[in-house]
């Protein structure tokens, strides 16, 4: 009987042990899931995480254009040629020599945001006889005509420009140069600059020597929308386009360490010459990001308050540019320089080889 009941007080502290087993699974389970998505979440966290967004009417513009131009009524202010329709305000006719802007009255104190461009640029030119395009701003200055698509030169901010026409084709026909694949582009081309109130817009150049990147946008008589985003966080400027119809995102240029004061205004402008366009805004949306930070972030920007908008690497932006332009006659020199490098050193080897193995064989005499 002992030994029945023995066995019988095993079998239950087996059964016990199993069904303890069971009941900690659960448990081990969910810590182990609440710990994998804790890691996830670190591993994947970045700004567009730890950020949210909220429209600020004041800066947007749009549909139904309520009060747009009209003195003490909008926050929008109508410059030049621009003029307002039921869907959309027109900053240049098809027509030549015309250039017109809207600004926004009320500077802008956010540190960190976005701005949504739902724009067109449509008309009859053709391929490379339309122009010259339209410009997204957040200057100092405001309601200012110039030659830079509708605005001065000289400007002290952000300028993103969406340029339609390739004037630096003259200017590289006249200094006898040809393009190489890596310096052509296709147009229509944006780019962005960062102005300090000296730095003057090279139109010869399309603002190559100014420019801190950009990418090519066939926007031109698109059917479907198109659009333009331009993000400021944390001294980050970054700026992708939609234009394929697909709604998505491609990107165009990412630039860290651009300074750019408070208090600026934004715009819009465009212009044309002896060619023309249509450029019209269908709408401007601005957000408001609030990003997380740490005191020591906040302290460090307290202290560093930007005063003058300037770009940190701009010398090494300059040098890729440099790099990038190097014309087939120095890119054959180099690379056949690289050749004769590549053989000597080859011969080298095989003599220091020979002399080696010599001198080993020396050894078994």
């Amino acid at each position: 009987m002992a030994a029945v009941n023995s066995s019988k007080l095993s079998r239950s502290k087996s059964q016990l042990n199993v069904m303890s087993r069971w009941n900690i699974m659960p448990y081990k389970l969910h810590l182990i899931f609440t710990f994998l998505l804790l890691f996830v979440s670190l591993c994947f966290s970045d700004d567009d995480h730890e950020m949210e967004e909220f429209l600020k009417r004041e800066f947007s513009l749009s549909k139904p254009y309520q009060g747009v131009g009209s003195l003490g009524s909008s926050h929008w202010e109508l410059m030049g040629d621009a003029m307002v329709t039921t869907d959309q305000v027109r900053l240049t006719p098809d027509m030549q020599s015309r250039q017109g802007a809207v600004w926004s009255r009320i500077p802008c104190h956010l540190k960190d945001w976005e701005m949504q461009v739902h724009f067109k640029v449509h008309g009859q030119g053709k391929k490379n006889l339309n122009g010259d395009g339209l410009a997204i701003w957040y200057t100092k200055e405001r309601m200012q005509k110039g030659p830079v698509f509708g605005n001065m030169d000289n400007f002290t901010g952000l300028g993103v420009f969406v340029d339609t026409y390739p004037n630096e084709e003259k200017y590289i026909e006249a200094q006898k140069k040809r393009y190489t694949p890596r310096t052509q582009r296709i147009f229509p081309f944006v780019i962005a600059m960062v102005g300090n109130g000296t730095i003057s817009y090279d139109h010869e150049r399309d603002g190559r020597p100014t420019e801190l990147c950009g990418c090519n946008a066939m926007v031109r008589n698109q059917k479907h929308d198109t659009f333009l985003f331009i993000r400021y966080i944390r001294r980050r400027l970054t700026v992708m386009i939609d234009i394929d119809g697909q709604h998505e995102w491609r990107d165009c240029l990412d630039i860290p360490g651009v300074r750019l004061p408070l208090g600026y205004y934004f715009g819009a402008s465009a212009i044309t010459g002896d060619l023309s366009d249509n450029h019209d805004i269908i709408s401007l949306k601005l957000y408001q990001l609030t990003v997380l930070r740490s005191k020591k972030e906040e302290e460090e920007e307290e202290q560093d308050v930007v005063t003058i908008p300037s770009v940190d690497n701009m010398e090494l932006l300059r040098l890729s540019q440099n790099e990038e332009g190097m014309s087939g006659l120095a890119i054959f020199f180099t690379v056949l320089f690289s050749m004769l490098g590549c053989i000597f050193l080859i011969v080298i080897g095989m003599v220091v080889y020979s002399h080696w193995n010599e001198s080993r064989r020396k050894r078994f005499y």
